[in-house]
């Protein structure tokens, strides 16, 4: 099965898909070891991870650039976040065409104008609705792989109300995309709403610190949504260790203990010992 095809299938259990946000092979790795059979490219921390905040500052090239890293690294599917698309329905198109080349399963695409703002900031914009499914309309049909999954985020929820943004999903949807993002719910209320007002799979965005309140992935799977992202979590708990282990450096002077997992132990995680056989296995052996 290729790797979309596996996320096709995932999609169809009953099950909710946790995807935790990664931004390196580092972190794809780590959520790869840990279990978890689908792993999320988030867009946000790919921008901080190249130096910038998530404001619309990264390109179309550096953002598949980075996928193509994610992709190689794991074995299993990738979603990754797409942006706005980087244009209109021809950037779209070329968009949809790189992400495939780079091993990604599926991509979300979003109706903010561009440079866009992160989903759990003030001050968005949005793109009429007629340019928004033009561009989901060229998306579906640029794809190569029928079973690369098609998501259409909505920012409305934050601009223009709820109601738009549940009409935007649903004619996303209309217009051939296979899962619907509403992003930023507000609170329970539309939590619960968005699942039973969209018709088709929903997606859930779980923002550390973010605009949406805290819900568990029991709970959200009951409500009915298919997938949830957890693009902040490793990263705000990244931000959060190395704070503190650098303050310790510099309040005490002394570096961490070694005692722990030792530096060849980390490499076998990323399967050095595969690579230190090849170091001899095609040498002719001395007579």
């Amino acid at each position: 099965m290729t790797k979309s095809s596996v996320l096709r299938t995932l999609l169809a259990k009953n099950e909710l898909i946790r995807a935790p946000g990664v931004y390196d092979g580092i972190t794809a790795r780590l959520v790869e070891q840990a279990g978890f059979p689908v792993v999320y490219m988030t867009g946000a921390g790919t921008s901080m991870s190249l130096g910038y905040p998530d404001l619309g500052l990264i390109t179309q090239t550096e953002m598949v650039a980075n996928a193509s890293v994610i992709s190689r690294t794991v074995d299993g599917p990738v979603i990754a976040d797409a942006d706005t698309g980087y244009g209109n329905e021809i950037n779209v198109t070329r968009t949809v065409n790189e992400y495939e080349r780079a091993g990604v399963s599926a991509i979300h695409i979003e109706d903010q104008v561009s440079p866009k703002r992160c989903g759990h900031l003030d001050g968005k914009e949005l793109i009429p609705l007629d340019e928004y499914l033009a561009k989901i309309r060229a998306a579906v049909a640029a794809r190569r792989d029928p079973d690369f999954v098609i998501i259409a985020r909505t920012d409305a929820n934050a601009v223009t109300g709820f109601d738009d943004a549940l009409e935007r999903a649903n004619a996303a949807l209309a217009a051939g995309a296979d899962v619907a993002f509403v992003e930023a719910a507000k609170d329970m209320e539309q939590l619960v709403a968005i699942p039973k007002q969209v018709k088709g799979p929903c997606l859930l965005n779980v923002v550390v610190g973010g605009k949406t309140p805290d819900l568990n992935m029991v709970d959200a799977e009951e409500m009915g949504y298919r997938i949830a992202i957890l693009p902040s979590m490793l990263t705000a708990t990244i931000f959060n260790a190395c704070d503190k282990v650098l303050d310790e450096l510099n309040r005490s002077h002394q570096p961490p203990s070694s005692v722990g997992m030792s530096v060849g132990d980390r490499f076998k995680r990323f399967h050095s010992d595969y690579w230190n056989e090849l170091r001899t296995k095609f040498q002719t052996p001395s007579s």
